[in-house]
């Protein structure tokens, strides 16, 4: 049996113009499945975010625990979305997290932190518990002690106080050749940095077997905020 996996990511939606653009970037859609050659001069660059697709994790990758279906799982994302408000992060930016690139609010938002913890939260009952392989995967030695909690709570160490919103780019690049990739990458996408990102939906991605390149399986908006009346 496949080991299905599945994860709830912030994507924007398909026909966004970011989507298109970091598509393009990272050399595939996670919609469509289209490919991409466009940047194939850095596609070693690009290679590990390019299997997960464009997206800000939300929910980590996880197995479906055994007491619920695929459309269980779709129907409660469904509401959970339809019970949100669209929002923004006021300005987001390119910057390294460590040794890779990523799009990312310029400074932390409770708001969006509280939103990325009740996901957490609210999920979990989906989730099937770890391995003994996944666990060791996390290298929990590593780990600072919250981030082994995390990971023994929720599966995954980077949430709750651990969680960074961070829309990935790259995979490692060297500390001699980051000051050419941060001024390559703001130029690539220079029309959306320093700006507003709208968050306006969910995406419920699927990795159809360890390894696959994940895919997004449905794509679930939030509200409309209620329109302000228009002054007379």
């Amino acid at each position: 049996m496949l080991a299905v996996r599945y994860a709830i990511y912030f994507s924007p939606a398909k026909d966004h113009p970011l989507t298109e653009r970091a598509s393009r970037w990272l050399g595939r859609n996670a919609f469509s499945g289209t490919l991409y050659n466009d940047h194939a001069d850095y596609a070693g660059m690009t290679e590990e975010p390019r299997r997960y697709g464009f997206h800000a994790t939300l929910k980590a990758p996880f197995e479906l625990a055994e007491k619920y279906s695929e459309a269980e799982l779709v129907a409660a994302l469904t509401e959970f979305t339809s019970e949100k408000q669209v929002f923004d992060i006021p300005r987001i930016v390119i910057d390294a997290l460590g040794p890779f690139f990523a799009l990312v609010p310029d400074r932390i938002y409770q708001p969006l932190q509280d939103f990325a913890a009740e996901i957490v939260d609210h999920f979990d009952r989906f989730r099937a518990p770890l391995s003994e392989t996944d666990i060791a995967r996390r290298r929990p030695q590593m780990l600072t002690e919250s981030q082994r909690q995390n990971l023994s709570l929720w599966g995954y160490p980077h949430v709750m106080d651990d969680f960074r919103f961070h829309m990935t780019l790259t995979g490692r690049i060297d500390e001699a050749e980051q000051p050419a990739v941060r001024y390559m990458l703001s130029a690539q996408f220079s029309e959306f940095v320093d700006k507003p990102l709208t968050l306006s939906g969910l995406a419920l991605f699927i990795e159809e077997e360890r390894g696959a390149p994940f895919t997004v399986h449905s794509w679930h908006p939030f509200a409309e905020p209620p329109k302000k009346d228009a002054i007379p």
